[in-house]
C-alpha cells in the first residue's frame, strides 16, 4: 500500500462548498475522496496531454523525414492536371 501523506490545500469558498455538497449528498465518503478523485482526473488529464503533444511530435518528425516539401501550386496543377484528362 502507498505511503499516506497529509497535505493543507486552500481553495476558494465555492470549491469548498462544492466538495462539502458532494459529501452531504453521498457521492463521496470525505472531502480527501473528492480530492484524490480529482487528481487522478487531472493525472489521466496530463497524461493524455502528454501523449498527444508526443504523437504530434513523431507525426511532425515523421513529416519532415519524409523529404522536401512540394509548393502547393504544383500539386494542385498536377491534380488539375490528371482529372481533367479523365473528363
Amino acid at each position: 500500500m502507498s505511503t499516506i501523506e497529509r497535505m493543507t490545500v486552500t481553495v476558494p469558498a465555492e470549491m469548498a462548498a462544492a466538495v462539502r455538497d458532494a459529501v452531504a449528498a453521498g457521492t463521496y465518503a470525505s472531502t480527501s475522496e473528492v480530492v484524490r478523485e480529482a487528481l487522478r482526473a487531472w493525472v489521466r488529464a496530463n497524461d493524455a496531454e502528454r501523449r498527444e503533444r508526443d504523437d504530434l511530435r513523431a507525426a511532425i518528425q515523421a513529416g519532415l523525414d519524409s523529404g522536401p516539401a512540394l509548393p502547393a501550386e504544383d500539386v494542385f496543377a498536377e491534380l488539375r492536371a490528371r482529372y481533367s484528362a479523365k473528363s
